[in-house]
Order: C-alpha cells, then structure tokens, then sequence
C-alpha cells in the first residue's frame, strides 16, 4: 500500500480512504534500540533452555537408566500437548488476523480484501494434514496388512520402568482392573523381570517389531510437518526478538519461556514416536533443528539490525501466510493426533481416575499458561 500521498496531518475523515488511514496507523518501522548485549544473550539462554526442554521427553525414553517417575513424564507429555494447541490459536491465528485479516492494511488492500483470508488458509492446511495423514495410514495398511498401533502405552511403561516390575506388568483390562495372572507372574519373577525391562522394552522404541515399524510410518510425517509449522513461527520470534525496540525487555524474559514449552510439546510429540533403529539419529537431529532455529533468526535478526522491517506489508503478507499455515497444523495435530488419539480412541486409555486427572490438569495447564503468555507475546 502506497502511503506516500497521505498526510497524517491533514485528514477529512468523510473524504479519506480507510485503507490509507489503517496503514498508516499500523505501518511498522525498524524499533532497533541497542542494548546488543542482552540481545547476544537471549541468543544463549533461549537456545540452552529450549534445547534441554526438548530433548528431556526423548532422553527420558530413550537412554536406558534415565527413568524418571511416572507423573513427572506424564506431566511433560501432556502440558506439551495443550502448549501445542494454545500456541495454534494463540500464538499464530490471532497474529494471522493482525497481519492480513480484513481488519489490517494488508486486508484491505487488493485481492486480500475480498475474502478473509486466516481461517481460508488454515482451514485448508488442516485438510491437507487430513488427507496426508489419511493416505499415510491407508499406505501402512496396504503394505503391512492392516493399521498401524499407536504405542503410547508402551511407551510409558518404558519411560517409567524404574518404578514397580509388578505395576508395569499389570495391564488394564479395560475396566480397571489389572490382570491377576500377569500380577502373581510378576511377583514371582521380579528380579527377573527387571533386569529384561530395560533390553524388552526399548526394543519397542528401536522399532525392532512389525508393528512398530508400521506405527513409525504412520506418524512421522505428520511429525514433520508439525515441525516445520513450529519452526516456521520460531524464526519469525527470533527475527522480531532480534530487532524489537522499547518492548525488549518484556518479550526476552516471555520468549525464553515461550520457546521453551514449545520445546516441550515438540519433544513429548517426538518421544511417542517409535524410530527403526536404521534412523535412531533422527530424534536428536530434530530435537536439535528445533534448539537451534530461534538462535538463528535471532543472530540473522541482529545481522539486520537496522534494516529489517518485520511489519512491512511483504512482511506482514509473509508473516500472515505462514501463520496461518502453521495454525492449520498445530490445530489439527494438537485436537486429532494428540487429543482425540490419546483420550477419547486410544484401546489403552487408563482406567486409573488419579492418573487420568494428572492427564487432564496438565493439558489445560499447559493450555492456560501458553494462552497466557499470548497476552505478551
């Protein structure tokens, strides 16, 4: 939108054109205030803090004696999966709405004020997530036979088998009641049962079996795009971050915080997946792609210092797209991978009302505090 023609000073509100006057109002400019120390350090500490945040759920079932209690996993999995959810609609469709929705200049310029455009997008990424994800499980069961499991169960008992040989050997038989014959049988081979938990169990994560190798199929590529909407938003912070003005101060302390529970998500996500022991470097590379995006686009942020303009309208446009793009995502991840799959189709679903509730108060926990920091951030 060419403003060069509009005077701020001299508007006659019944002759003006409302688009010339929402520009100018919303019309971004490169805040750059110095303080290149403390910018340096975000630099650091963002990338410290969400790294280890991201790692910790893939570490906690992957390295054999880092066995963590139960509630501590089930807490991280689960406030992971509400951050996931309050980020997509928090944090990148309202955003969406300010960057090119009917309300802003560039939704009222051209071809971008004919239709509002966040919801159309995101509406149409979560139904090619749908349909990738549907082709993917249709392909797993036409190469393996039939669908894929989904091995969250067993992946909790992996992550927490240095509690009691005896409750990991209990399963639930769907009305809450352990099975008596696997009880007594653990009892009796306790010593034994320990020492094969370790080697029995991570084979499940090393996707030495049939199935969990059609269960890696089935969900990796709905990972990686769950990814790549993550990242995509995390530049764009670390850009901001890199050349934000009176605000810095606020959204340093916010960010690191931010970033660090998406992290979380991200790690919690990664850590149900079951990897073929052929690719058993892939978790660390994208727990690592996901530490060292925000760092980055901070770095590049700085290198722009003076220049970068993040509310343009190429921008704004670019910004907005993939926002919404990214929104599409992480909803459709967030309600049907993570919610719908966990709580309300999973065979396995605990019958335990104590652990089902340490389930539900950390998802909306994570859910609140991730929506809180929207007010910021």
């Amino acid at each position: 939108m060419d403003n060069s023609t509009f005077d701020p000073t001299n508007v006659d509100l019944d002759t003006a054109d409302p688009t010339q006057i929402i520009c100018y109002l919303y019309a971004g400019g490169n805040d750059y205030d110095g303080r290149l120390g403390a910018r340096i350090s975000a630099l650091f500490v963002i990338l410290i803090v969400s790294t280890y945040a991201t790692f910790f759920p893939v570490l906690a079932t992957r390295v054999k004696r880092f066995h963590i209690p139960r509630y501590v996993y089930l807490f991280a999995r689960y406030f992971g999966a509400g951050v996931i959810i309050a980020t997509a609609f928090i944090h990148l469709l309202d955003p969406a709405y300010d960057e090119i929705g009917p309300s802003s200049c560039v939704g009222m310029t051209g071809g971008w004020a004919v239709y509002s455009w966040p919801p159309a997008i995101a509406l149409t990424s979560i139904m090619a997530i749908f349909l990738l994800d549907f082709f993917a499980e249709w392909y797993v069961e036409g190469k393996y036979g039939h669908s894929a499991v989904h091995p969250h169960h067993d992946v909790e008992h992996t992550v927490t088998a240095g509690g009691t040989a005896a409750s990991d050997a209990t399963h639930d038989d769907g009305n809450g009641h352990g099975n008596n014959q696997d009880l007594e049988s653990a009892h009796q081979s306790r010593s034994v049962s320990e020492k094969k938990l370790d080697v029995d169990e991570l084979d499940v994560l090393s996707g030495s079996s049939i199935e969990m190798e059609r269960a890696f199929h089935e969900q990796i590529a709905a990972f990686l795009i769950l990814e790549f909407g993550v990242i995509f938003h995390s530049v764009i912070i670390g850009l901001n971050l890199g050349v934000a003005g009176e605000e810095f101060a606020q959204l340093y302390p916010v960010l690191v915080f931010h970033q660090s529970f998406e992290g979380l998500g991200i790690g919690a996500r990664l850590s149900a997946i079951p990897f073929p022991h052929r690719l058993r470097w892939m978790p660390w590379a994208l727990c690592t792609a996901y530490g060292l995006t925000t760092p980055i686009a901070i770095a590049i942020g700085l290198g722009l210092r003076t220049t970068y303009n993040g509310g343009s309208f190429t921008a704004n446009v670019v910004s907005g797209v993939f926002d919404s793009i990214s929104a599409g995502i992480l909803i459709y991840t967030g309600l049907v991978e993570l919610l719908a799959r966990d709580f309300l189709f999973n065979p396995n679903r605990t019958r335990d009302k104590r652990r089902v509730l340490s389930m539900l108060f950390s998802l909306l926990l994570g859910t609140g505090v991730m929506a809180l920091l929207g007010k910021w951030a």
